[in-house]
């Protein structure tokens, strides 16, 4: 047979094998993916302290200018959006505090971490997509990691206690140091590692603050650390390692002669109102009893210059916050530097976060490094949505449906010798297409039926037989 009659020959089995949805990609090909999550790290807290490691990282591998996070900027509603892809208002997790309008039950941040249906509440977060796709995850401290998804819990998880210690340096590669032996020993393909600095640094000094750069250098130092454990555990050219946080930090006007305060307002009381969640930073949501809510809007829509307050149905669209029914009938945001006082004063952090995630001090991180990822290369900003398909191309796995487009990262990617990109796009194996749900193939908004490249398997082996058939001609 001549070499042009092989060509076609290859040509025309790669398109039936695509029809058939034939894998392509083995597991045994795939590169394992390591999330890390430094809660709080603002865009430039690199920029006033010396950062080698970081500054390493970047030119072995790919640096955002920044990255905007999903609005709410808290940690558990943008950590969820990072490993779903989704906004806020669509995967449901609307907020830190686990809270019930109807018995009034509010629960701190830590309690909240375990409440499986507050979690669990119709989004897949890419641990469990991948399991059902044949590989194995593990969850270090990340929030929503400790919890089940429709009766399927990740591979293996450690969760923090309440009076964990964020600071603890040698804990920090303690933790590092098991991350490793699930990736070699326990042969885990996705891990994501939280820490929880230099967020609580940030809440207690605030972001300009001598203490704040002292922990960015212990971050740094961590990163060294990291990276260090990756080549000793031979993962240096299997690894993909990606660095992010959840949001940026703000100075709280503590002082301020105009601070927003409702206890204060004219007008209002609080025996208008059926259910209340205030003196969490920026944020605020009411449920006002019944038939009072446009008496409430009145009195609280134009109270003080530094607080907006909306009906939900008018929340700015812009945010993707407000269309869910965890949403309250009023909310509320204030502005950059200003935290909403309920019934008392009882904030008192000199750095927070929770505001409009376009300005500056909520953007946030973003670095990756690995053997997938192009050198020395700095992107433009861009939203965490688009995090979880670069993720899930990374796995080589079939993405649910999500509000991120691949297109966005995909130039991250390094491309092979013959022009091809260096991570193949997923395929399933029979096994994991048996267990995929059917939820799984619907369209995204990366226009991906089947493929987060956005081609069905049948056009994609059309279009690497017409590459095989120009090589012919």
């Amino acid at each position: 047979m001549g070499h042009p009659a092989v060509l076609l020959t290859v040509a025309l089995a790669t398109l039936l094998a695509a029809a058939a949805g034939a894998p392509i990609l083995r597991q045994g090909s795939r590169n394992k993916l390591l999330l890390v999550s430094f809660d709080g790290f603002r865009w430039n807290y690199d920029q006033d302290v010396h950062t080698p490691n970081l500054d390493a990282m970047a030119l072995d591998g790919v640096k955002a200018r920044y990255m905007t996070p999903a609005f709410v900027t808290l940690t558990s509603p943008c950590h969820f959006t990072l490993v779903t892809g989704k906004y806020i208002e669509n995967h449901g997790v609307v907020h830190n505090m686990y809270y019930n309008t109807s018995s009034k039950v509010k629960l701190p941040y830590h309690t909240t971490l375990g409440i499986q249906h507050w979690w669990d509440n119709g989004s897949l977060p890419i641990w469990i997509t991948a399991q059902r796709q044949g590989l194995k995850t593990g969850s270090f401290f990340y929030p929503g990691g400790n919890v089940t998804y429709q009766g399927e819990a990740v591979t293996l998880s450690r969760k923090e206690g309440v009076l964990h210690n964020y600071k603890d340096e040698a804990e920090w590669r303690a933790n590092i140091d098991t991350v490793m032996k699930w990736f070699t020993d326990e042969g885990l393909d996705l891990v994501t590692l939280y820490f929880g600095e230099p967020d609580s640094t940030g809440h207690k000094y605030g972001p300009e603050s001598q203490e704040r750069k002292e922990m960015v250098m212990q971050v740094d130092r961590t990163v060294g650390y990291l990276r260090d454990s990756i080549r000793h555990s031979g993962l240096e050219s299997s690894l993909n390692l990606i660095i992010v946080s959840d949001h940026g930090m703000s100075t709280v006007h503590k002082k301020a002669d105009d601070l927003v305060e409702f206890h204060q307002i004219a007008n209002f009381t609080f025996k208008d109102i059926e259910f209340e969640l205030l003196d969490y930073g920026p944020n605020g949501m009411l449920l006002p009893k019944e038939g009072l809510l446009e008496k409430v809007y009145e009195v609280l829509k134009d109270a003080h210059p530094r607080l907006h307050v909306y009906k939900k149905e008018f929340f700015p669209k812009s945010f993707h916050y407000a269309n869910h029914p965890r949403v309250t009938p009023l909310l509320m945001h204030s502005d950059l530097g200003y935290v909403i006082h309920g019934r008392l004063n009882v904030q008192f952090n000199t750095g927070e976060h929770g505001f409009d995630n376009g300005a500056m001090d909520m953007k946030t991180i973003f670095r990756a490094v690995g053997p997938s990822f192009r050198r020395g290369l700095e992107v433009e900003p861009f939203e965490s949505v688009h995090v979880y398909e670069l993720m899930c191309r990374l796995l080589g796995i079939v993405p649910e449906a999500n509000d991120g487009l691949l297109s966005t990262l995909l130039p991250t990617l390094q491309e092979a010798d013959d022009g091809l990109l260096s991570t193949l796009p997923p395929t399933l194996s029979s096994e994991a297409s048996s267990r995929l749900h059917s939820t799984s193939l619907a369209t995204t908004p990366s226009g991906s039926a089947l493929l987060p490249s956005g081609r069905p398997p049948l056009v994609t082996g059309l279009l690497v037989a017409a590459v095989l058939l120009a090589r012919v001609s």
